[in-house]
């Protein structure tokens, strides 16, 4: 049986979403069990109102209580100093304790990655974890995942190379893709553009073995399909990601508002009403929901606060992902791989001078 904790109370919705979708994905999977994490008589309440038929193995669905949650625009540093006793932080910590196998939270962004971050640990030889997600593309049934996504908005060249390295193990892993393309987000695709960080990082890429490194990628060139990873700073990402959300929603109410102008174009929309449902399943942001905090010695999934009962369901489903994957032992393995290699080589070229 595979375990995941859920932090009930983090987000905007908090537990009126939170079960009902853990309801869901438990359904779904047979060999899972869910610790929901939170207020217990809310927890209790939410049960009555979505699990009428007590269709769920009582087994697989534990409630933690705890007296504390992290709201969603406190302070990082305060929540971590004050809120030991958070829904967020037990939740983590049962990861800790390996009494879960992953942790899935639509909580305070910052607050979830610094908690993690000091529970957790990061990975030996990684230096800061970083915010990955998936995108969709215009290829078919293809998609891409793009990392930082806001976990670190200054990035050096090594932090983007540790990130690369590990965006190309999750595709591999996840996505079952040999040998994923990589790509560097640029301002251009020439050698001379973009900054030292991005050059330097180039640089690390292309020298390292095991490592398909495809060049710069523009922002208009993301979303092609050719790319599996690209890779940028968290600043950078995260800037990505809101536009990305703000164009879908812009389409969606664009066409919305042009086919409900006159009866010629209502009939318009019935006639292209295949088309448009196709778009909307492609560029729905809840498929997309559940980024992981990748890097950690420990699988935490980030959900959008403002999820709805179906996108946070394909949070946890992230989390069933990486759990089955073994993402961070695999993410280890490379770095330690490339660690290994890089230092043979560093001692060949010393024996070579001398």
């Amino acid at each position: 049986m595979m375990t995941i904790a859920v932090d009930a109370m983090g987000g905007d919705n908090g537990p009126p979403v939170v079960v009902p979708a853990a309801l869901q994905v438990l359904i779904r999977h047979d060999n899972l069990v869910l610790i929901l994490v939170g207020d217990e008589s809310i927890l209790q309440q939410q049960l009555l109102i979505h699990n009428k038929n007590n269709s769920i193995d009582p087994s697989r669905l534990i409630i933690r209580h705890t007296t504390q949650h992290v709201e969603m625009g406190e302070s990082p540093a305060l929540a971590l100093r004050t809120k030991k006793d958070s829904s967020m932080r037990v939740a983590i910590n049962l990861v800790k304790e390996e009494k879960a196998q992953a942790c899935v939270s639509a909580g305070n962004t910052g607050a979830l990655m610094a908690t993690a971050r000091f529970v957790l640990k990061t990975l030996p030889g990684i230096d800061r974890p970083a915010i990955i997600s998936s995108f969709p593309t215009i290829a078919e049934n293809k998609d891409m995942r793009m990392l930082d996504l806001g976990a670190n908005v200054d990035s050096n060249a090594e932090l983007l190379f540790q990130f690369a390295v590990m965006g190309s193990v999750l595709a591999s892993a996840i996505d079952n893709i040999k040998n994923p393309k990589i790509y560097l987000l640029n301002i251009g695709v020439e050698d001379i553009k973009g900054n030292e960080q991005v050059k330097q990082a180039a640089q690390l890429l292309s020298q390292s073995p095991g490592i398909n490194y495809q060049g710069y990628i523009e922002g208009d060139e993301i979303y092609k399909g050719e790319a599996d990873i690209v890779v940028c700073d968290g600043f950078v990402g995260n800037v990505a990601l809101k536009t990305t959300e703000g164009v879908a929603k812009f389409v969606g109410r664009f066409l919305k508002k042009a086919f409900a102008r006159n009866i010629l174009t209502k009939l318009a929309g019935l006639i292209a009403l295949p088309v448009l449902k196709s778009l909307a399943k492609v560029i729905d942001p809840e498929r997309y929901n559940g980024a992981c905090f990748i890097g950690l010695k420990g699988i935490v999934i980030k959900s959008h606060g403002g999820a709805s009962i179906n996108a946070f369901s394909y949070a946890i489903e992230e989390a069933i992902r990486q759990v089955e994957h073994n993402i961070p032992y695999r993410i280890g393995a490379e770095v330690e791989r490339l660690l290994t290699y890089a230092a043979s080589n560093k001692e060949a070229n010393n024996s070579i001078k001398k």
